[in-house]
């Protein structure tokens, strides 16, 4: 799922492997890398990621990164 306001898009993703508060942080680092990603939530117990970004980054680039991170996203 994607929204825009003020030039920032927010994409919310599944990832099933989140398991715990460690799970969180490794993506929080793995999406902070990323050029143009600001805010970075992580919901565990819905394992729900949501991404605040710049419109440059694609929900593609997103789930890349989270799977180089070791967490499918769907």
């Amino acid at each position: 799922m994607n929204e825009t306001t003020n030039n920032q898009t927010t994409t919310t993703v599944t990832a099933p492997e989140i398991v715990c508060g460690g799970c969180a942080s490794s993506i929080k680092k793995a999406l902070g890398n990323l050029e143009g990603v600001g805010e970075v939530e992580v919901d565990v117990p819905t394992k729900q990621v949501k991404v605040e970004h710049s419109e440059t980054v694609s929900r593609d680039e997103i789930v890349d990164a989270l799977d180089r991170a070791g967490y499918s996203a769907v």
